[in-house]
């Protein structure tokens, strides 16, 4: 693996004090809980951070700044004559031309669903899944849209999947094959995995699985216009005409309000890979920065506030002091117990009237762990009551309180943690999502696909 290189802050003008001051900010506000922070300037690192159980070389589920990648496959298969973004899509599934016939469906470009405007009102994967019969590409075609294609941006997801469709058709490979030789290894990025959609090809919409790195490498190749280490991977001419406006949005939030373009959003500085809970990739060329950030928030433009408020100024001053940024290592919160103490004796737990989380069917408590069933099994190690206790793709952190033992279940290849209440009086369990997974999901399988 190769890495990126390292450098304190004053060594390229960066102010840690103003660091520090985005850290703090979002450790202190609402609806934000960061994982993990990276920040570069002139290509080197000069602030990370892991909020335990979070680690470094953890791949973490990026929900749609997979969508950033996506279209950097969709630039190499453009760039080598696979794909043409001015063909529609249909002409590369001519097995479905008899099924397709409305106008409007037929005359969808490439380009079109590489930039939400497939003409649809709006997000349409519900009604595509059942239209193509789990096809979601197929099933994007037989929806009439509502408006002329290339002129109505809306978000919807089966756009994107469209752009994995014909990539695969086109390479005889899944995204990730196709993007191993041309983007991967070229950036020392050796840990991925792409969540399938219903019929087995890799979403493109979401579901890819990165480090916190590995997304740094991927903005600094963007920054230098496709290049990586002085070897040109893609035009910059690419780069260029995939991130800028192609399309005006009316959003609600204040930085998605600046246009999309292929798969990603301009900001209000720069522009960006964006993902559900607080995933963020953040280019801002004015200051040959980039931000890449995982975490589990509701809040994900307070994020966005913060690093205009904070970290932008700091990546200009440079005024940073002569020594390292202190990167440390905080942890997340863990169950807030009442200092009681109870006895792990082997139980099976069964869903009490609290629980919110139906598809949980039994908790079975054993001596050092637990066993979680929603139809296949996962077990968590339980270590000292004191800290997080990392085994896997999961980390579990205990109390108790009032006779009941709280144990927080934290996914570490997702930003998504479970908090369960196991009451020993009646043998019954809570759980509750603290964010629940977008998609439906067994614990198991939250976790990057290998």
């Amino acid at each position: 693996m190769s890495d990126l290189p390292r450098s304190t802050p004053a060594e390229q003008g960066v102010d840690a004090g103003g660091i520090d001051a985005f850290v703090a900010a979002l450790e202190s506000a609402p609806g934000i809980e960061p994982h993990s922070l990276m920040v570069l300037r002139h290509g080197h690192v000069v602030a990370e951070r892991w909020w335990r159980p979070y680690r470094p070389g953890t791949p973490h589920l990026l929900y749609s700044v997979s969508k950033a990648v996506a279209s950097t496959a969709l630039g190499f298969a453009v760039t080598e004559g696979l794909v043409d973004l001015d063909a529609t899509v249909l002409s590369y599934f001519p097995e479905h031309d008899t099924r397709v016939t409305d106008p409007r469906s037929r005359s969808i470009l490439v380009r079109h669903v590489a930039s939400m405007t497939s003409g649809h009102a709006g997000e349409t994967v519900e009604q595509a899944f059942r239209a193509g019969e789990g096809d979601l590409t197929l099933g994007l075609l037989l929806l009439p849209p509502e408006r002329e294609p290339g002129t109505f941006f809306a978000y919807n997801q089966p756009c994107t999947n469209a752009l994995s469709a014909i990539i695969e058709r086109v390479s005889g490979a899944p995204m990730t094959e196709f993007l191993r030789p041309r983007l991967f290894e070229p950036l020392g990025i050796d840990q991925y995995g792409w969540w399938p959609d219903p019929i087995g090809r890799e979403q493109g919409f979401s579901g890819l699985h990165l480090t916190t790195e590995s997304v740094a490498k991927i903005g600094q190749f963007y920054l230098d216009g496709g290049s990586w280490r002085g070897r040109k991977l893609l035009p910059a001419e690419w780069i260029a005409e995939a991130t800028r406006r192609h399309v005006a949005t009316d959003m609600v939030n204040p930085d998605s309000r600046h246009g999309y373009g292929f798969k990603f959003w301009r900001s209000l500085h720069g522009y960006r890979g964006d993902g559900a809970f607080g995933q963020y990739l953040l280019v801002l060329p004015e200051a040959d920065a980039v931000v890449a950030i995982t975490s589990q928030s509701t809040d994900t433009q307070g994020i966005l506030d913060q690093a205009w408020t904070h970290l932008l100024p700091a990546l200009t001053a440079g005024t940073g002091p002569a020594g390292p940024w202190p990167a440390g290592s905080p942890e997340l919160a863990r169950p807030a117990g009442d200092g009681s103490t109870g006895e792990f004796t082997e139980a099976a737990y069964r869903p009490g009237p609290d629980n919110t989380v139906g598809t949980l069917r039994r908790v079975l408590l054993r001596p050092g762990g637990l066993v979680l069933d929603d139809g296949r099994e996962l077990t968590a190690e339980l270590g000292a009551p004191d800290s997080w206790t990392v085994a896997g793709p999961v980390a579990t952190a205990h109390a108790w309180s009032g006779g009941r033992l709280l144990v927080d279940v934290v996914f570490t290849e997702s930003p998504h943690r479970l908090h369960l209440a196991l009451d020993p009086a009646t043998g019954t369990f809570a759980a509750s999502w603290q964010t629940a997974p977008l998609a439906p999901i067994t614990l198991a399988a939250l976790r990057m696909p290998r």
